[in-house]
């Protein structure tokens, strides 16, 4: 094995004998070997299917293994948000087969077009290998799977063609047993942005067992289809963020944000706001984020609630900070405003109630059911004072004036 920290030092490869995948992982560790990538720098996010059986080979590498087709949507969040938060050094690699690239086919279409920073390796063994040879959107014409049992006669998607036509950057294809396959994978792993590398390679349970294949039956198919080998394309162009940071330089730069009012936290400190949806509770979520910038503090803000939108609970969970925020989970929350039944239910459906501790200040409409909870817990006549709609806001103020934690004034502007 190579000192390239991707696959451990006694990997063994857990696939059928003459499976293609071996091929693939072997050339990938080559490829980052020749790359010197250090292993803290490269996120490799696998597919459901055999192809995801490497997960357990990887040695130092992060990993990230997905749901069926979701790799690349998961690689290229991963891909943003290392470029927008962290030092935008790391390389994010996407392991999936042909039946999870045609599940997400938009997904890779999507990270072509925006030039997300992401390498795909999609091994093309023209059908859904873990689940019983099944035909895929990949499967050549006449290829018989156990649902293409005469002969598949849906002529087979073209990915490399698609994904040119979304201006992927880098786009090739190779056999898993071209000598030149490492080298393929070197370039597009070095590429500045997105690139595809298709493998054709056997499955050697499904497709050698009901197909006469061979290696000149493999050129014999890429012939039929049509396919071209090699490095189709390889040029650069900008990132989306580039794009942004040019475009914000030329007109003067982002304006720096400003404090207008002061604040007294001196550390991170976690609200979870909640209540009924269509109740404004993740509005008043963000007033009160939107005043605690405007204090020059750092915040994150998620919110939660049922996919009917209208109905059932919603609920944000805040975090204030002097500091800039890495983790935007809470584990203790420091305060817990309950402005509804529907939120009360949540909140300890949800493990919060449970969660406080006795420095958690617990504000609650004097109507709601609480379980018993940790912490100080005070009751005030939110939605009779509020209204329904006001109550959640009611509730912010009241921590406001509770805890004097950010200028009041920056929460009534």
């Amino acid at each position: 094995m190579s000192d390239s920290g991707f696959l451990k030092p006694d990997a063994a490869l857990p696939y059928c004998k003459g499976c293609g995948h071996a091929h693939v992982l072997r050339a990938i560790d080559a490829a980052l070997d020749a790359l010197e990538l250090p292993a803290r720098d490269l996120c490799v996010v696998t597919d459901i299917g055999c192809v995801g059986l490497a997960d357990a080979q990887i040695d130092r590498p992060h990993t990230v293994h997905t749901t069926h087709g979701r790799s690349t949507a998961f690689a290229t969040g991963i891909a943003l948000a290392d470029a927008v938060l962290g030092a935008g050094r790391l390389k994010t690699l996407v392991m999936i087969g042909d039946g999870g690239s045609m599940i997400g086919l938009n997904h890779l279409v999507f990270a072509a077009s925006i030039n997300a920073d992401v390498t795909v390796v999609v091994h093309n063994n023209f059908l859904f290998g873990m689940t019983g040879g099944q035909h895929s959107a990949f499967s050549p014409m006449g290829f018989v799977t156990a649902t293409t049992r005469e002969g598949n006669r849906v002529p087979p998607l073209d990915l490399g063609a698609l994904l040119a036509a979304a201006r992927a950057p880098f786009v090739a294809r190779a056999f898993a047993t071209d000598g030149e396959l490492p080298s393929i994978l070197r370039r597009a792993i070095a590429h500045p942005g997105f690139a595809v590398v298709e493998v054709l390679e056997l499955c050697t349970a499904h497709g050698s067992r009901r197909n006469p294949l061979g290696a000149s039956r493999m050129k014999e198919i890429v012939a039929e289809a049509g396919y071209a080998l090699g490095v189709l394309r390889d040029e650069e162009r900008p990132h989306p963020l580039e794009r942004a940071a040019e475009e914000s330089a030329e007109e003067g730069g982002a304006p720096a944000a400003v404090a207008t009012f002061t604040a007294k936290l001196d550390r991170r400190y976690g609200v979870v706001l909640a209540g009924t949806a269509g109740e404004r509770v993740q509005s008043a979520a963000t007033s009160l984020a939107k005043a605690a910038l405007a204090c020059g503090l750092h915040v994150s803000q998620k919110n939660d609630n049922p996919i009917t939108q209208g109905s059932g609970f919603s609920l944000s969970e805040l975090i204030l900070s002097p500091h800039p925020i890495d983790y935007t989970g809470i584990e203790t929350p420091d305060a817990v405003l309950v402005a509804s039944d529907d939120g009360a239910r949540e909140l300890a459906r949800s493990g919060t109630f449970s969660r406080c501790g006795e420095g958690t200040l617990v504000l609650a409409d004097e109507g709601v059911a609480l379980p018993n909870v940790a912490g100080d817990v005070r009751r005030a006549p939110l939605r009779a004072g509020a209204g329904a709609k006001g109550a959640a806001a009611a509730a912010v103020l009241w921590w406001v004036e509770l805890t004097g934690a950010i200028d009041r004034a920056a929460v009534r502007g």
